[in-house]
């Protein structure tokens, strides 16, 4: 039996949410690369939304997408932007701003 159900959401949430997993721990992506990677680069802000509905928080990695300018942007997982700071501290990224 699966750890979880099957996703479900819209097609470009799943888009989003598969291409979240392929980041590798100890890296990030910015939303506009993550956008760039799925072939929507005007989707910057959907992509940001889409992780921001992720139902499996840290097991599809949206802790490591930040903002262009290196920024955290932001966390609607428990504990919020601190958590997402935690997290990344965890796997080895540190990010200052």
């Amino acid at each position: 039996m699966s750890e979880h159900p099957p996703l479900t959401g819209t097609p470009f949430q799943l888009l989003v949410w598969n291409a979240l997993k392929e980041i590798p721990r100890g890296e990030v992506r910015t939303y506009k690369q993550l956008a760039v990677q799925i072939g929507r680069p005007q989707s910057i802000r959907a992509v940001a939304n889409a992780c921001g509905k992720n139902p499996y928080i840290v097991k599809i990695p949206c802790h490591r997408v930040i903002r262009s300018d290196g920024g955290l942007g932001g966390y609607s997982g428990p504990g919020g932007i601190e958590e997402k700071r935690r997290l990344l501290k965890q796997e080895g990224v540190n990010i200052p701003i």
